[in-house]
């Protein structure tokens, strides 16, 4: 089964002791192609660097809401900078995270739009975290007609993810589906079109049952793709191929 781990944060310090070892062996179990979103300038930078090392990975570049208050002077200018890499194929990991409030709601929204304004006006997609802010989230969006996007990790209603269908956007889902708590994102999982759905681990995150809390890495995908098939009737290899053709699609990657 050949996957694409749409969202994966290599760049994170639980990758520190054997970073280089995981990713190496990726391609053989699997893994045909991987993308690693940052989450502040030096993530970004990371990201974008090790995506110039290994092939089959590829960057995002963005700043997290959570990271959102350590935003810069010249902050847009640096990751604008770092798009003429032709291994970065989005602006993310942006948005708003209402959970945890690491700066001030007020400041994540300036820097959301902020960053939805550069990706606008750089003709890239963009990758969006949003938690437990949807309205907010869905209205901000929505400000920017034309924006091609990804709900990463959707946690939202099914009733939200069909207008997000309708404005043409894409969700994506990780090893949460495999919960047992997990009956709300089930929902939409039978609802979503399927061409504009995609999987990802958010490793080092959400490891997907049996691994549930240890780290997280792309192997794990794969369970991903057989929780949806079984929701969706289909086989496991059916939703691995059809993902990976929409993540191709989604991220510009021939």
């Amino acid at each position: 089964m050949d996957v694409f781990d749409t969202h994966a944060h290599y760049d994170d310090e639980q990758f520190d002791p054997d970073r280089d070892e995981i990713l190496s062996g990726l391609p053989q179990k699997g893994v045909k192609l991987a993308l690693d979103p940052g989450g502040d300038i030096g993530s970004s930078k990371l990201a974008v660097s090790l995506a110039e090392r290994y092939p089959f990975l590829y960057a995002a570049v963005g700043i997290h809401p959570g990271r959102a208050e350590s935003m810069a002077d010249g902050d847009i200018d640096l990751l604008a900078g770092m798009t003429g890499n032709p291994k970065v194929r989005a602006i993310g990991e942006i948005g708003l995270d209402y959970h945890y409030e690491g700066s001030p709601r007020d400041v994540q929204k300036r820097v959301f739009r902020a960053q939805l304004a550069l990706a606008r006006d750089l003709g890239l997609p963009v990758i969006v975290h949003d938690r437990e802010a949807h309205g907010d989230c869905m209205e901000i969006i929505r400000s920017f007609p034309g924006l091609r996007g990804v709900l990463h990790c959707y946690s939202g209603s099914a009733e939200d993810a069909m207008t997000y269908a309708r404005m043409g956007w894409y969700l994506s889902f990780t090893g949460v589906v495999t919960y047992k708590n997990a009956r709300k994102v089930i929902e939409v999982i039978k609802q979503f079109p399927l061409d504009r759905m995609m999987i990802e681990t958010d490793a080092p995150y959400l490891a997907p049952v049996p691994h549930r809390g240890r780290r997280c890495d792309s192997t794990y995908l794969h369970l991903v793709a057989e929780k949806i098939a079984e929701v969706r009737g289909l086989d496991p290899e059916e939703i691995a191929a059809r993902t990976l053709v929409t993540g191709k699609e989604f991220f510009s990657i021939s």
